[in-house]
């Protein structure tokens, strides 16, 4: 079953779970605490903490025998050492995450955060509402994580540089830019001229701070929560990743639920995920304006040769992974 609100709903159905969460009386038991790791700061403006948030809000609410601890700014770890944790059955409970690094763990889930590959949030919402969710998570099921909600950035993912303003294609030449340590990435912004560099999260700002890197790429409202328009000045509107986001949890953990837990657990997903869509187009043009009025210099640049080159890229990690029949269905839908 689907939760659809309105805005009017939706910020309704937020103010009371929080004022509920905190009217709650202190249960005598104990309860089995969620571990939620992300990567984000610990605001509202985040989309990975407002996930886990509404998440957490909704299975305390709902469950006597849960509670839900949230781990903000890798606390537990960055994403691919919190998933090999997890695999284990230590360390996080649940991730919040763009799907990206779960390319490492599932060589099928890569197809859907290909370059160019998304028209837009209702395009990639039925593909991952529909057959092309389905069988990734079953995908991930085999490998160990538990696939609870399927979101999205808020924000399709740009160029971001420190100094040099991106006017063209050609001006990507040679930079240095942070992407995320997954082969589709570093393939994307090398096919588009950049030098790409695999690196840490929490390493970006201080590289950027120091000259380590020219750029990074990523969306308009991780900028804005990380800070980030403080050590860069452009953005180039590339839109050349609009990456969706998974709420997975260890599976040795889900395996512990009752089928009572579990059904609460599934319910507080699809309302975190039902929010976190309905606030998408929102928060990326709030984030817009907050960084041009931070003084950022935002540039559209003609990305048509970029998509060209995507198709032929496109083709080949579908061949290379196994994932032929996804790809076909993502763009026949």
């Amino acid at each position: 079953m689907k939760i659809h609100l309105n805005r009017k709903t939706l910020l309704a159905a937020l103010m009371s779970a929080a004022v509920f969460s905190t009217a709650l009386p202190v249960q005598a038991q104990t309860k089995r605490e969620i571990k939620v790791s992300h990567s984000a700061q610990g605001v509202m403006s985040s989309e990975l903490h407002m996930a886990a948030w509404v998440f957490s809000n909704y299975v305390k609410e709902n469950s006597d025998t849960l509670t839900v601890r949230i781990y903000p700014n890798n606390a537990l770890g960055e994403e691919r050492a919190v998933y090999e944790a997890m695999q284990l059955g230590a360390g996080a409970s649940c991730a919040v995450t763009g799907t990206a690094i779960l390319n490492n763990f599932s060589k099928r889930v890569g197809v859907i955060d290909l370059p160019f590959l998304w028209r837009d949030y209702d395009h990639m919402s039925a593909a991952l509402d529909g057959k092309v969710g389905q069988e990734l998570a079953a995908d991930l099921e085999k490998v160990g994580f538990k696939t609870v909600a399927w979101m999205t950035n808020w924000g399709a993912r740009n160029v971001v540089t420190a100094n040099k303003s991106i006017k063209t294609p050609e001006d990507l030449k040679g930079l240095k830019i942070r992407t995320i340590q997954s082969p589709v990435y570093i393939d994307a912004l090398n096919a588009m001229g950049a030098n790409a560099t695999p690196m840490s999260f929490g390493e970006v700002y201080t590289s950027m701070q120091t000259g380590v890197l020219d750029g990074f790429e990523h969306g308009s409202a991780i900028v804005v929560t990380q800070k980030f328009y403080e050590v860069a000045k452009h953005i180039a509107l590339t839109r050349h990743f609009l990456g969706p986001v998974v709420l997975a949890c260890s599976m040795s953990e889900w395996n512990k639920l009752s089928d009572k837990e579990k059904a609460v657990v599934l319910e507080a997903g699809r309302l975190a995920s039902d929010v976190n869509r309905s606030l998408a187009p929102l928060r990326e043009k709030e984030a817009f304006d907050f960084l041009r009025a931070k003084g950022m210099d935002i540039t559209e640049i003609d990305t048509s040769v970029f998509r060209e080159r995507a198709v032929a890229s496109q083709d080949k990690f579908a061949a290379d992974r196994g994932a032929q029949d996804l790809l076909k269905q993502i763009r026949d839908l």
